[in-house]
């Protein structure tokens, strides 16, 4: 049963957008990232899918934000893009992406068609540790700035074998995409998230990913996250961090054309590279 929702806070936000046929695919970064992490998606998943992938409010060339906003707000501004393109969505979130998508199904189920939820966890309010650390990042940005902030926490995203470029696009997006206010606000509204008890209540079909190298949210995290949905299909990614759409775009796509040759029922096609 859906959480009845006040008014929406009406939040502008900057998206890129791909392919003009096919199901809607809404892509949502993670915490440190934009729209830019879906390049890979954006220029693969294209030819199948009307691919839409946001800067969250507050972040890269989205405006910041005229209030305070809640999880709920950046689940209400997602939806806000799925009526605007008319019926429902496959979402797609990345890490706090993925606590957004899970949000958005429990508050809108009527706009998610389905969801894959990559490297994510049921939210850092799940633990007072988690929940400490995710607010001190708050002030870690402020002091550092961006690019050294970029600097600091970049690397880890991706598994210790990932190449150096990746690793500097990695660098370079966050250090692009991250300010204050946005990055408080999703901060707090990670660390406050706890979605233990409303994971059982999302009805829509669901794929879970999770890179085998994930030093970030981990493993453990996204199975939690697959056993408490009712309808879900959980993948380990070979070789990949914590960026896992990133660091093994080809493997990543495929399973998402997977999914939705189930969820959509998009047409059989040639496989997508494995690199």
């Amino acid at each position: 049963m859906s959480t009845p929702a006040p008014a929406p806070v009406a939040v502008r936000v900057h998206v890129e957008e791909a392919g003009d046929h096919g199901p809607l695919l809404l892509c949502l970064h993670g915490i440190g990232s934009s729209s830019a992490a879906f390049a890979p998606q954006l220029a693969e998943l294209s030819s199948y899918a009307r691919v839409v992938a946001w800067d969250a409010p507050g972040y890269a060339a989205s405006p910041d934000p005229d209030v305070t906003l809640t999880l709920d707000d950046f689940a209400d501004t997602a939806a806000g893009l799925i009526r605007e393109r008319g019926g429902s969505a496959h979402v797609l979130g990345v890490s706090w992406g993925g606590v957004i998508a899970l949000r958005l199904a429990a508050r809108h189920p009527e706009l998610v068609a389905s969801l894959i939820v990559a490297d994510s966890s049921p939210g850092s309010g799940t633990d007072e540790a988690k929940a400490a650390g995710m607010r001190a990042r708050v002030i870690e940005l402020a002091e550092l700035g961006p690019r050294s902030f970029a600097e600091a926490r970049g690397p880890r995203l991706v598994s210790p074998g990932a190449p150096d470029e990746l690793v500097r696009r990695v660098v370079d997006t966050m250090a692009a995409s991250v300010r204050l206010p946005g990055y408080g606000y999703a901060a707090e509204s990670m660390a406050s998230a706890d979605l233990r008890a409303e994971l059982p209540t999302i009805a829509a079909p669901s794929l879970v990913l999770c890179g085998d190298q994930d030093r970030v949210t981990g493993i453990e995290a996204s199975q939690a996250i697959a056993g408490a949905l009712h309808k879900t299909a959980f993948v380990i990614v070979k070789d990949a961090g914590h960026l896992a759409n990133q660091e093994q775009p080809g493997r990543f796509n495929a399973w998402i054309l997977s999914h939705l040759h189930i969820t959509a029922r998009i047409p059989e096609q040639e496989p997508l590279p494995c690199r």
